[in-house]
């Protein structure tokens, strides 16, 4: 009886953790999903990345320093990065452009 027992219970046990690690991937696949920019706000958000990409071309002390797909002129390169993350990186890739565009200013 005591093989038994312990044999369940090794069952028991394992079944529990297999369901604990299965609703732990389960909630992160919500999560992950629920931290997502919308289509919406990704929009808006490539609309106005290009607003500040035209902008940084039109100061000669900016162009050098415009490198990389945060200053792509493409509406879907910004687009489909803002789908891939949360709003909050979106706000600040947007701070970063507009902190880099403020100095070029100066």
């Amino acid at each position: 009886m005591i093989m038994r027992s312990s044999i369940t219970r090794t069952i028991i046990t394992r079944d529990t953790a297999l369901a604990a690690v299965a609703s732990a991937f389960v909630l992160s696949l919500q999560v992950a999903g629920a931290q997502a920019a919308s289509p919406e706000f990704c929009s808006q958000y490539a609309r106005a990345a290009l607003t500040q990409v035209k902008i940084g071309y039109e100061l000669p002390r900016c162009r050098g320093g415009m490198q990389g797909t945060r200053w792509s002129q493409e509406f879907r390169v910004h687009y489909e990065w803002c789908l891939a993350n949360p709003p909050a990186a979106a706000e600040t890739e947007r701070g970063v452009r507009t902190g880099f565009l403020d100095s070029c200013r100066r």
